[in-house]
């Protein structure tokens, strides 16, 4: 019999995030579910079965996120899974000066939050010598993408963060597994107005996400033919890759973040 899986899970209020906790509630889980959005993290929280522990917060603010996680710790011992799902996108120019700014704040959420989040949590799970530490980056990361220039060189970061982490836990007990989505049906690629090829929805991306997790898998992306794709994008001689690009389209610069 398997002890109650306990679960930390950031951009837990909507998207993949909401799905992933729909995902592994259960009614011996203990979730910790952090997110920005107050109401609907709360509303999630009280729909699930099992322990459900809501942490409104902006994983950008490290100061919050460790409070988080110490009463967490405090609360329900050392996790087995740490997802840092949160992540914003937003369509860039490298010729507009002000979009410097959304670059900032893209990293500050994308790379930092997740460096954050993982931290918060390692120490302890490296001291029960067990668990799995989960960064969602993107195959965005794998080439810079014209208009997405923030989104791209984050998940590019997170990718590299992530296999930093990796190698320093080495031997530790503690995994870290680096999910690399494509296309997936949320809130954030609501506004997209080009074809998304390969779009899972959230439900079913959440699945797929799961079982690279229980097989800790060094780096998965999903879905296959994504994965695919991939590897002909990364071997794409720079030449070829900018020439194909160009005429891409581009995420809305007017987006919230």
């Amino acid at each position: 019999m398997h002890p109650p899986l306990r679960l930390f899970l950031t951009g837990a209020s909507s998207g993949l995030g909401e799905a992933l906790a729909r995902h592994y509630a259960s009614s011996d889980a203990v979730l910790g579910l952090a997110a920005r959005r107050a109401a609907p993290l709360e509303t999630l929280a009280r729909s699930l079965p099992g322990t459900c522990a809501a942490y409104p917060l902006d994983v950008a603010d490290t100061a919050a996120l460790t409070s988080a996680a110490r009463d967490f710790l405090a609360r329900f011992g050392a996790p087995d899974l740490v997802i840092a799902n949160a992540g914003i996108s937003v369509g860039t120019s490298g010729e507009v000066t002000a979009d410097a700014a959304k670059l900032e704040r893209v990293l500050q959420v994308n790379v930092v939050g997740l460096a954050a989040t993982l931290a918060a949590f390692a120490p302890a799970m490296r001291a029960a010598g067990r668990g799995t530490l989960v960064g969602i980056a993107s195959v965005a990361g794998f080439r810079g993408l014209p208009g997405a220039g923030a989104y791209s060189a984050s998940k590019a970061a997170a990718i590299t963060w992530l296999e930093s982490l990796r190698i320093e836990l080495s031997g530790s007990g503690v995994s870290v597994v680096t999910v690399c989505p494509g296309y997936i049906a949320t809130p954030m690629t609501q506004a997209n107005r080009y074809r998304m090829p390969f779009l899972l929805d959230a439900d079913e991306a959440a699945r797929r996400i799961a079982r690279a997790i229980a097989a800790k898998r060094r780096v998965a992306v999903i879905p296959w033919q994504m994965a695919l794709a991939s590897l002909a994008l990364r071997a794409m001689p720079g030449w070829l890759f900018e020439r194909l690009s160009a005429r891409a389209p581009r995420k809305s610069r007017d987006l919230p973040l």
